[in-house]
């Protein structure tokens, strides 16, 4: 009779087999995990290590001549020397990250969550892990840069404000009326600038929320919208003996869009336009047709041009272009480009900025064939 045998399972291929799933799991990780004995000596290494360091994945070397940015190495070393753990943010210069083998360009942060491991012998050993946050990084610093941008932009209209009501009321200014009505006249059009910088703040904050119901997607015909536009802009316009022309090769073309987002494109894009050039007689067209690529919308003028070293930055919050020597100071929020481009982008099109100092500047905003739909007096909105 045959007795059924008792295999019994040799405890080292057990370990051996735990030791393989444990690292097959730790292969999974994206972030890089790696051990250092109690002389620095990288013990053990997972796949996302590779982009970390040089040779066969630095295990058996030194951490610190392994290859790794010499911040990372360092940080990892402080934990090791003080035997402590450590969560910390390293940032790595577009300098120190283009000398290693990490694949991002410009400016990367990393977190390094390090800590002592004791097992059964004698000697510690540090576990570390590498963790991508550059991402959260970048975010954080555009937040950052905003509120200290929107918080300059504000101060300025303020002073102003807080300046002529102390002249006005520590004073015997209110009874020289025309000096009074002066200051009332000024306070009056620096609140305006606050509300408008308030205003803008609140769109692009919405256009960057990334909220479904941001965009109210309803028919409306662009060429209604566009004489909104000029119509808002009639006094500029006048004041500065400028002119806005339509140049349609289809009139009643119908764009499936937000409507209100619409009308900020392009009353930034022409007052944007003014605004540079407040001191010539300006020409702006406002045109747009229908190609295979879809639809093309333009705003084009004949004024003194952006300057090719300013064309890379101009759709950033806050950014202004340098004055022309000849110009007064160009006064806006600093956010109507900004917008223009998010709002643009939120209807899944791009816009690009072509510029010849001296001779003229146009955008093109280029939207996918689907926006623009057939004429159907109907279904338009007619209302602004």
């Amino acid at each position: 009779m045959l007795k059924k045998a008792n295999i019994k399972k040799d405890p080292s291929q057990a370990l051996a087999q735990d030791a393989l799933t444990e690292n097959a799991i730790l292969d999974t990780l994206s972030d890089a995990c790696f051990l250092l004995n109690s002389e620095g000596v990288i013990t053990y290494a997972n796949s996302a290590t590779a982009r970390f360091f040089s040779g066969q994945g630095g295990i058996g070397q030194k951490i610190d001549a392994c290859g790794m940015a010499p911040r990372l190495s360092k940080a990892v070393l402080e934990a090791l020397v003080e035997n402590e753990a450590i969560v910390r943010p390293v940032i790595l210069s577009d300098r120190e990250t283009s000398a290693t083998t990490l694949e991002q360009t410009g400016e990367s942060a990393w977190l390094v969550d390090a800590a002592p491991v004791q097992s059964g012998h004698s000697q510690s050993s540090m576990r570390v892990l590498l963790r991508d946050i550059t991402t959260e990084y970048h975010t954080e610093q555009v937040r950052k840069d905003f509120v200290a941008n929107a918080s300059h932009e504000l101060r300025t209209p303020l002073a102003i404000i807080n300046g002529y009501l102390e002249n006005l009321t520590e004073g015997d200014l209110l009874k020289d009326q025309d000096t009074a009505l002066r200051f009332l006249k000024i306070m009056g059009k620096h609140g305006r600038r606050i509300a408008r910088i308030v205003e803008d703040m609140l769109i692009i904050s919405r256009l960057e929320s990334g909220e479904a119901n941001t965009l109210k997607i309803k028919p409306f015909r662009l060429k209604s919208c566009a004489l909104d536009v000029v119509e808002r802009l009639e006094s500029v316009i006048s004041t500065q003996g400028a002119s806005v022309n339509l140049q349609m090769e289809v009139p009643e073309v119908l764009l499936a869009g937000d409507r209100f987002y619409w009308t900020q494109i392009l009353f930034n894009l022409v007052e944007n336009a003014l605004k540079q050039n407040p001191q010539m007689p300006l020409a702006v067209t406002v045109g747009w047709r229908e190609e295979e690529s879809g639809l093309i919308i333009w705003v084009e003028d004949n004024g003194v041009g952006i300057p090719s070293s300013d064309l890379p930055f101009i759709f950033r919050r806050f950014y202004r272009v340098e004055k022309h020597h000849s110009q007064e100071e160009i006064k806006g929020t600093g956010l109507g480009l900004s917008i223009v481009r998010r709002a643009v982008e939120a209807h899944e099109g791009k816009i690009e900025v072509g510029s010849i100092p001296g001779e003229a500047t146009r955008f093109e905003i280029t939207l996918p064939p689907q926006m623009a739909l057939l004429e159907d007096r109907n279904t338009a909105e007619e209302s602004a």
